[in-house]
């Protein structure tokens, strides 16, 4: 379970950075970079953790439940800006 949090939170630091830095970039098209951003880290870490607890091994169900709980994790403890759920990012 501890690999997942680590996963997610190594994809989650790469992933946010580079939304951040193109949407700062885009000339008022930030808000789609960010929503793009948003999908594919729930489906990082929500999909892909669902999609391994139905492979039904033990070190799939743990690192699937790390995962989901890694996204989980930094949405409460960023407020939802680390993971774009955050309703002052699309402003």
């Amino acid at each position: 379970m501890c690999a997942g949090l680590a996963l997610y939170s190594v994809i989650n630091a790469i992933v946010g950075f580079f939304i951040f830095v193109a949407a700062m970039d885009a000339n008022g098209a930030g808000t789609a970079y960010v929503a793009v951003g948003a999908a594919v880290l729930v489906l990082i870490g929500l999909g892909a953790g669902i999609g391994l607890l139905f492979i039904r091994q033990s070190w799939s169900k743990g690192l699937g439940l790390g995962l989901m709980i890694g996204w989980a994790l930094w949405s409460i403890l960023s407020a939802g800006l680390c993971t774009g759920l955050n309703p002052g990012l699309y402003g």
